[in-house]
């Protein structure tokens, strides 16, 4: 309810808001300028991009205190030092950028991927239009304080994600996986609005911080209905971060998409659902820790089981085993990062900068695997995992890189980072109380490491049917895909190197 002192008409702050404005409207500047340039020159569109995602992110680094909010109902909510005024849509806070840091730097690194396949495959001018509106959409969600924006993001992250994973044109297999995607995110999200229109029904406001502010004052035959809204909210986060039951579109969805847009989904897409996910828990149900907060420790139990032991059955001679084989590892993480999440609603709301740290982790190392996939599939369009046998022979760099990403992923040295992010939820289980879940945990890392060491130790292994003289040249890559290789490793070996920068500063910061 506006009070009489509040104003209708919100004023701006344009430099909180200019880096997911800034992703849109290079988008719409691709969209028109496609329809000018000529077809031999169509890869400047993915120049432009890049651009703007580099500016975006530069973008950051004015805001970099979190102190700024914007589109407030309060007076004066949106000067320095008032980020968690109640009443403001938008809030810049250190949680924000963080997510907004993961969200555009993986889109970068998805552009640099994306490079080639547009100059060889992918209509150049819808693709990168797609990618940019989906990145924005991506960049708005952590900063959204409301229900209708927070669901609003949600979907400009989705759709143009939808059109991605079938724009390979004339392939069947593509068209596929984008109607599964598509039927199964679309009821997701009509579950999700269904609960948003519960809780609205029973606190009168779309607000977070008021949400939870009036939660503890809901009459008590309204009580069904906000645990039925709280519920119901829940499963479209869940579907987003492909957790158990809600996983079965991914497999397919990312064997089936251009290898780039699987690595997207991967980390953005996957990225979009945990940080609704910690807003919606954390910010708006605190009151209701009761229901989610052991929901979502089975869901991570769950998950990360369904994901390792699928990841351990892939057969590695079977086509798109690479990308199948990531696409499970992807739902096993989901569980891992569900942790501290569900850990938060026994313990301190800290808990989920953990689940920031980890995904700052996961960001890196698996857009990275998903580059060096990319660059054997050049010479190997099948995306075996077989394929990758010998890779130290034929590419000493790549088959380095991809087995000190796949090392992170399993928790290992060199990586650092992975094994200090796997302590740190570890750690948040144990911490909570929740010692059954760590003790799943423990085993799921077992697991995990059968399957990331198979095929580290593929790639130093010569192939039964070498030929005489490897053929340097087939794992030559184009120099965007290089230059995502190695920008990812580079950023797992800084993080690799200071971990603690990372905990401390995404669990100091939140809200």
């Amino acid at each position: 309810m506006i009070t009489a002192d509040a104003s209708l008409v919100q004023s701006v702050d344009w430099a909180t808001i200019a880096p997911p404005t800034l992703t849109a409207l290079v988008a719409l500047g691709v969209l028109v300028a496609d329809l000018f340039v000529p077809a031999a020159r169509k890869q400047l569109l993915g120049w432009i991009s890049l651009a703007g995602l580099a500016a975006a992110l530069l973008l950051l680094l004015p805001l970099r205190a979190g102190d700024r909010a914007t589109f407030c109902l309060t007076p004066g909510a949106q000067t320095a030092g008032h980020a968690q005024t109640t009443g403001c849509s938008y809030t810049a806070d250190h949680f924000t950028l963080v997510v907004q840091l993961l969200v555009l730097g993986g889109a970068l690194v998805t552009a640099l991927l994306s490079l080639p396949a547009t100059r060889e495959k992918l209509p150049a001018g819808e693709y990168w239009f797609l990618l940019l509106s989906s990145a924005a959409g991506a960049a708005l969600l952590p900063a959204a304080r409301d229900l209708a924006t927070l669901v609003v993001a949600l979907e400009v992250a989705s759709l143009p994600a939808f059109a991605l994973v079938g724009l390979k044109r004339g392939d069947r297999r593509s068209g596929e996986a984008a109607l599964k995607f598509f039927l199964s995110s679309v009821t997701a999200t009509a579950v999700t609005l269904l609960g948003v229109s519960f809780v609205y029904a029973a606190t009168g406001t779309l607000h977070l911080t008021e949400i939870a502010a009036r939660l503890g004052e809901v009459p008590g035959p309204f009580h069904t209905l906000v645990q039925t809204g709280v519920a119901l909210t829940l499963v479209g986060f869940a579907f987003k971060i492909a957790a158990v039951p809600f996983h079965f579109w991914v497999p397919d969805t990312y064997s089936g998409a251009p290898l780039p847009v699987a690595a997207y989904l991967s980390v953005v897409g996957k990225a979009v659902g945990f940080t609704g996910l910690i807003l919606v828990t954390v910010v708006a149900f605190p009151s209701y820790a009761d229901v989610w907060g052991p929901a979502l420790a089975v869901l991570a139990a769950l998950t990360m089981t369904a994901g390792n032991v699928a990841a351990l059955r892939q057969d590695p001679t079977r086509e798109r085993s690479a990308v199948r084989l990531l696409a499970w590892s992807s739902v096993a993480q989901a569980g891992y990062l569900l942790v501290p999440i569900g850990a938060a609603a026994y313990s301190s709301d800290e808990q989920v900068g953990a689940t920031v740290a980890y995904a700052l982790m996961y960001a890196a190392v698996n857009l990275g695997a998903f580059a060096v996939v990319a660059l054997v599939a050049r010479a190997h369009p099948g995306k075996r995992i077989t394929d990758h046998a010998g890779l130290y022979a034929t590419s000493p760099a790549a088959a380095l890189a991809l087995a000190f990403f796949l090392l992170n992923l399993a928790g290992l040295p060199p990586g650092i980072i992975g094994l200090f992010a796997k302590v740190t939820v570890f750690s948040s289980a144990v911490d909570a109380g929740l010692g059954w879940l760590a003790v799943v945990m423990g085993v799921n890392v077992v697991i995990g490491l059968a399957y990331y060491l198979r095929w580290t130790a593929l790639l130093f292994r010569t192939p039964e049917h070498a030929p005489e003289k490897p053929e340097k040249a087939a794992h030559r890559a184009p120099a965007p895909v290089t230059l995502a290789i190695a920008l990812t490793a580079v950023v797992g070996a800084v993080l690799s190197g200071y971990p603690q920068f990372v905990l401390r500063y995404a669990t100091t910061s939140l809200f």
